[in-house]
């Protein structure tokens, strides 16, 4: 089967959780994330967001000096893309339910979508590194992509955030305990709250999640060593099996949504109703996700047989960079 006839037998598995926007694709999000911004924010400088999008795209196709693109599998370019898109529905949310003068500048706000657009970069090997592949900085992504930030945000104007920006991406992981992420300023610390958020619903959220669990995940995680039999001098695994995995993959959201999510977060992620209106597209697709997991416990098989974990990596990046809009 030719790419074309595959998304054609499965229109939505590359679709935002509305349907409407293509997140495999960089320009398509960068002008959906521009087009929510402006709504809220009049003095919005686009500038920035375009520059980033465009470096993000380098970066993940191993067109940028100094990187080898993407090479891990759940972890690709959809997913951090899928990120933003949602980072800006938050911001946009939570602009709607402030008070005026309460809530974010727009280079505030532009500096979350960054954030979120590249708070997986620490995946990306650099050419020095002697990795093999990405997911062997999983328990130390993080801080690389933290590092990725220091150096990137003064190239367009943000080198005063940069500090700000390494302390922020780690409410995204699990490298620092929240507590002691250094940030200061209430509005900040929300912005981190909203960081978090995005990258959780995001992949939950995902038309594919469990079959990305399923099928890319693990071979992350075994790479990592947390996936397994434990290695000598590795860390201690996680999960023994793929079954492993899926069968603790209820109890991982409900831990998650309790202590993060509805707890640390303080449930941020209802400005995602806010920007639509209405029900959250999220959660509800969050639920069904659940649900289907449930049913594939029970018997082996997933609902939706057109849904197929497929990874949008370098290749896709660098059919991107062709984009003359880009």
């Amino acid at each position: 089967m030719t790419k074309a006839a595959a998304e054609q037998e499965r229109p939505l598995n590359h679709f935002d959780v509305t349907g409407r926007i293509r997140i495999s694709d960089p320009v398509a999000v960068r002008d959906a994330v521009i087009s929510i911004l402006r709504a809220r924010f009049v003095d919005l400088h686009t500038a920035p967001l375009h520059h980033a999008f465009l470096t993000f795209t380098k970066l993940y196709a191993g067109e940028l000096p100094g990187y080898v693109g993407v090479d891990t599998w759940y972890h690709d370019a959809q997913h951090s893309l899928d990120a933003a898109l949602a980072m800006a529905r938050l911001l946009d949310g939570f602009q709607r339910d402030t008070p005026p003068g309460e809530g974010f500048s727009s280079r505030r706000a532009v500096l979350g979508i960054v954030i979120a657009l590249f708070h997986d970069a620490g995946y990306i090997r650099r050419t020095a590194d002697t990795a093999k592949n990405g997911a062997e900085y999983t328990l130390v992504h993080v801080r690389r992509s933290a590092e990725f930030l220091r150096e990137y945000l003064p190239t367009i104007g943000f080198e005063a955030e940069a500090g700000l920006a390494a302390q922020l991406v780690h409410f995204t992981g699990y490298e620092v305990e929240l507590d002691r992420i250094r940030v200061d300023d209430r509005r900040d610390r929300i912005l981190g709250f909203l960081l978090g958020t995005a990258d959780c619903m995001s992949q939950f959220a995902d038309r594919c999640y469990i079959e990305k669990c399923r099928d890319l995940l693990p071979k992350e995680l075994e790479i990592a060593g947390l996936l397994g039999p434990q290695r000598p001098a590795g860390p201690r695994p996680i999960y023994a099996s793929v079954d492993d995995l899926i069968g603790k993959t209820h109890a991982f959201h409900e831990k998650l949504r309790r202590e993060r999510l509805d707890g640390y977060f303080e449930s941020v992620h209802r400005y995602a109703a806010v920007h639509f209106g209405g029900d959250d597209p999220y959660l509800a697709a969050i639920d069904q996700h659940l649900q289907h997991l449930h049913e594939y416990l029970r018997t082996g098989v997933l609902p939706e047989a057109r849904r197929m974990a497929e990874v949008i990596g370098a290749d896709a990046m660098r059919a991107a960079l062709k984009n003359p809009k880009l």
